[in-house]
C-alpha cells in the first residue's frame, strides 16, 4: 500500500537454557581505555499520568527542540558524546576507509537508468564519475535525440552539506518543471518552477511543503501540500498560479484530524486530480476534473472507520483498492457519477491468504502487486475477459515490484526484480504475449559473482507458535558451526514489508565471513494484513518476542551463537533494538539502533513533535490509560535497568524531523548511568543531517563503513 567472544564461544545444551548459560562477552581489549565515556547532567522533571509517576532525569535535553534555555548544553553533550565515538573508533579510521574505498569501488560511476516514455519524451536519470547526485533529463521523440538536462542536481547541491531533490513533475504541455529542495533534511521542501524552453528559474518559491507539486491540465495551475512549522503536520493543500504571490495561493483543502496524513496526485489517465487523507485505519479521497484548477474539490467516499481505500481513474471509470469488509483487499469499480461505497462493484476479490498490496491500471490490463506466502507476486488482469496470470520467479527469497509505466494504453510494464544475491533488474513485460525483455541489471564491479553466494528462507516458532519467516544470505563457506558471525537485521512496523533485495555494500561483510539474516517480524505485512495487526497497539510486544524467538532459532541451528550474533534496525527498527536490549541481552554480542525511536511514552505524549499525532492508531494515545501503561512496559527508555548490556553503536541526526535528536540522546544518556558491565557504548550525532543519514550515493558509504567497522572490531578482525 502506499499506504533494515569476540575470542571465547558458550557451547549452548538448549535454547531453553540459553539465558542461564550465556553471559554478555567482555569488551576486547582492542577498544582504548581513553577517552572516558560523558556523564551527562541530571536534571529531574517529575511527571504524573492516570496516577503514575515518572522522573526523568534527561527530559533537558529536549531544549535545542523546544529552542529553551538549555540548548547550548544540549550541543555540548551531543558533541562530547561525538568527541567520545572519534576516540574509541580511531583506532578503526583504517578499516573505515578500507571498507569505504571497496564499498565505492562496486559501484558504476559513470551509469544511468532505464528511460521511460511519457507524452513524447523519454525521461530518465544519469549518474557521472566522481558525483554523488544525479542529472534529470529526457530526450524527445527517439533515444537518438539530443539530451535536454532538466536538472543538474550536482551543481544545484554545491555548497551544501546535504541536498534532497524530489516531486519532479512536468506541466501537461512538457514546457515546465515543479520540483522540491530540502537542504536541511527535515523534510520541509521549498518548491521551484523551471522553464524548460528557456531554463529560468521562476521566482514562484513556496516554502515549508512536502516537495510534491501537481499540475493541472491549465500548464499554469499546481497544487500541492503545506506543512505545519512545527508539528511539520501535512494540514492544507493549496493551490498556487504561475506570477501569483504565494500570500495569494487558495488553500483547496484543510486536514482536521491530527492523525491524518494529506497528500495530493494525479489519475492515471490524467483527468482527475486526488487529494487523499490518510491514517493508519481510515482514508478518505476528494476529486476534481484536471482542466477545472478553479473547481471545488468533492468527497469520492467520507472516511469510514477502519476502512481504508485507495482511488485511480482509468477507461472512464475509477478503481478503488479498500479493505472494506476485506483484510486482505480487493479492487471495485465504480462510474464516474457514483463514488459513494454502495455503488462500488467487485472486480477482484479479497482472498484471505493474497494481500493486494497496489494496483496499476490500463487500458486494455490491471496490474496487481500481491503478496502470498510472505512473497512479492505480480498478477496480470486482463480487463475484457477478466482472465489472468502471474509471472513467475524461482528463487528461495525475493523481491518484484511494479515500476512507472506513465502510459496507460502501453501493453508493457515495467518491473524490477531482486533478491539476496541478484543485483536489481530491470525488465519489460508484454501483457499481452508474455515475453519478458531484461532492460537492465545493475552491474556490480570489483569481480562479483551470484554464485558465490547462498539465499536460505527458513522459519522460526514465535513464543505463541507462529512460524516467523527469516531470509538469510552468506557467502559459500560459512559454517553452521555457531562460531560464525550473523547480523540480523529487522523492523516491524506500520505494515512496511521488509523483503529480501540485493545491497552491493552488504558484500563487504559477507566477504569477511559474515551472514545477513533479516527477520520477517509481525508489524510488517509480510504474510498479510494480519501480520500488521499482531503487532501494533496493544499487541506491539509481538515484534520484539518474534524477533528475539528468531535469534534463538538461529543460535539453536548453529548459523550462530550469542558471542557472534548482532542486530541492527532504524527508527521503529531503533525501538525493536531497545526493546530486545532490555528484554534479552545477553543474546546479543553487539547492537546497531539507527535513529531510534525510544522515549515512546514522553513523544506520543507530546503533540507538538512531528508525527506524534498521526501515529495514535499504531502506538496508542497515552491520554488513554490502558495504552499509556502498555506503551511503558515496553518503551525501551522507560525500561533501561541496572543489568549488563551488549555492545551498542547509536546514532542520530540533529536535524531528524521524524525521530527527534533528543531520544537516543536521553536513552544513551541512561543506560550510561544504569548499565554495570564495560562494553562499549557508541552515541554518534550527524550534526548536519536528518532522519535519512548523509545525502548522496558516496556521503552515505561512510555511515554503512563505520557500522561495519563497529562490527569487526567486535568480531576482532579489522586489521
Amino acid at each position: 500500500m502506499k499506504f533494515s567472544a569476540i575470542f571465547s564461544v558458550i557451547a549452548l545444551l538448549s535454547v531453553g537454557a540459553l539465558k542461564a548459560q550465556v553471559k554478555i562477552m567482555n569488551t576486547p581489549t582492542a577498544w582504548p581505555d581513553q577517552p572516558k565515556p560523558p556523564v551527562a547532567l541530571k536534571k529531574p522533571t517529575t511527571f504524573t499520568t492516570h496516577g503514575d509517576t515518572r522522573v526523568d532525569d534527561y527530559f533537558w535535553m529536549n531544549a535545542y527542540f523546544k529552542k529553551g534555555p538549555d540548548s547550548n548544553m544540549v550541543i555540548k553533550n551531543l558533541e562530547e558524546e561525538n568527541d567520545y565515538y572519534k576516540g574509541m573508533m580511531a583506532a578503526t579510521e583504517g578499516i573505515q576507509e578500507r571498507l569505504y574505498d571497496e564499498m565505492k569501488a562496486r559501484i558504476k560511476e559513470k551509469d544511468e537508468s532505464v528511460p521511460i516514455y511519457n507524452k513524447g519524451y523519454y525521461y530518465y536519470s544519469r549518474v557521472v564519475e566522481g558525483k554523488d547526485y544525479f542529472l534529470y533529463c529526457r530526450k524527445k521523440g527517439n533515444l537518438e535525440a539530443p539530451e535536454e538536462v532538466l536538472l543538474d542536481v550536482n551543481a544545484m547541491a554545491e555548497g551544501h552539506n546535504y541536498f534532497s531533490a524530489t516531486g519532479f513533475d512536468i506541466s501537461p504541455d512538457n514546457k515546465l518543471l515543479a520540483y522540491g529542495i530540502d537542504v536541511l533534511s527535515r523534510r520541509q521542501y521549498k518548491i521551484y518552477v523551471k522553464n524548460l524552453e528557456t531554463g529560468k528559474i521562476y521566482s514562484d518559491e513556496i516554502s515549508n511543503t512536502e516537495g510534491n507539486p501537481v499540475w493541472a491540465a491549465d500548464n499554469k495551475t499546481f497544487f500541492y501540500t503545506s506543512k505545519n512549522p512545527v508539528t511539520l503536520l501535512s494540514e492544507k493543500i493549496m493551490r498556487h498560479q504561475l506570477g501569483d504571490a504565494v500570500t495569494k495561493d487558495a488553500v483547496v483543502y484543510e486536514e482536521k484530524d491530527p492523525s491524518n496524513y494529506i497528500y495530493i496526485e494525479r489519475s492515471k489517465s490524467d483527468e482527475y486530480l486526488f487529494i487523499v487523507s490518510l491514517a493508519t485505519l481510515s482514508a478518505e479521497t476528494r476529486i476534481l476534473k484536471a482542466d477545472n484548477p478553479l473547481g471545488t474539490f468533492q468527497v469520492f467516499q467520507p472516511r469510514m472507520k477502519e476502512v481504508l481505500y485507495e482511488v485511480n481513474h482509468a477507461n472512464n471509470q475509477f478503481y478503488i483498492l479498500t479493505n472494506w469488509s476485506a483484510r486482505n483487499f480487493r479492487i471495485m469499480t465504480c462510474a464516474e457519477v457514483q463514488t459513494a461505497a454502495t455503488a462500488w462493484k467487485e472486480l477482484v476479490p479479497h482472498d484471505e491468504k493474497i494481500l493486494i498490496q497496489s494496483f496499476d491500471c490500463f487500458k486494455e490490463f490491471l496490474v496487481i502487486s500481491e503478496r502470498s506466502k510472505g512473497l512479492s507476486q505480480i498478477h496480470i488482469f486482463k480487463n475484457d475477459d477478466h482472465s489472468s496470470h502471474y509471472l513467475a520467479f524461482d528463487e528461495p527469497t525475493y523481491t518484484a515490484g511494479i515500476m512507472s509505466t506513465p502510459d496507460y494504453l502501453s501493453r508493457v510494464i515495467r518491473f524490477n526484480y531482486t533478491s539476496l544475491t541478484t543485483p536489481s533488474t530491470v525488465f519489460d513485460y508484454d501483457m499481452q504475449t508474455r515475453e519478458k525483455k531484461l532492460m537492465k541489471q545493475q552491474e556490480v564491479l570489483g569481480g562479483f559473482n551470484a554464485s558465490n553466494y547462498v539465499a536460505e528462507r527458513i522459519h522460526a516458532t514465535a513464543s505463541d507458535g507462529t512460524l516467523i519467516p527469516i531470509s538469510l544470505v552468506y557467502r559459500k563457506g560459512y559454517k553452521k558451526d555457531g562460531l560464525s558471525a550473523l547480523l540480523m537485521y529487522g523492523y516491524g512496523s506500520y505494515g512496511s514489508t521488509t523483503d529480501a533485495s540485493f545491497s552491493s555494500v552488504r558484500l563487504s561483510l559477507l566477504d569477511r565471513g559474515f551472514c545477513f539474516a533479516i527477520a520477517h517480524i509481525r508489524g510488517g505485512q509480510e504474510m498479510g494484513r494480519y501480520w500488521y495487526e499482531d503487532a501494533k497497539m496493544m499487541k506491539k510486544k509481538n515484534s520484539f518476542t518474534d524477533f528475539i524467538a528468531c535469534a534463538e532459532f538461529l543460535v539453536k541451528e548453529k548459523y550462530t551463537s550469542p558471542a557472534h550474533l548482532y542486530a541492527s534496525g532504524g527508527s521503529a527498527g531503533g525501538l525493536l533494538m531497545g526493546a530486545i536490549v532490555n528484554m534479552r541481552p545477553e543474546l546479543w554480542q553487539g547492537v546497531i539502533a539507527a535513529v531510534p525511536f525510544v522515549d515512546v511514552i514522553n513523544t506520543m505524549s507530546d503533540a507538538s513533535i512531528p508525527l506524534t499525532t498521526n501515529e495514535y492508531d499504531e502506538w496508542g494515545n497515552p491520554a488513554d490509560k490502558e495504552s499509556y501503561f502498555y506503551m511503558k512496559s515496553y518503551s525501551p527508555y522507560e525500561n533501561v535497568t541496572r543489568q549488563a548490556y551488549p555492545n551498542m553503536l547509536v546514532t542520530t541526526g540533529l536535524h531528524d524531523s521524524q525521530v527527534q535528536y533528543f531520544e537516543p540522546q536521553k536513552w544513551v544518556a541512561k543506560l550510561r548511568d544504569y548499565k554495570t558491565d564495560h562494553n562499549i557504548l557508541l552515541l554518534y550525532t550527524n550534526m548536519e543531517a536528518g532522519h535519512g543519514g548523509a545525502s548522496g550515493r558516496f556521503k552515505s558509504l561512510r555511515d554503512r563503513a563505520r557500522e561495519y567497522a563497529f562490527l569487526l572490531t567486535l568480531e576482532g578482525m579489522p586489521r
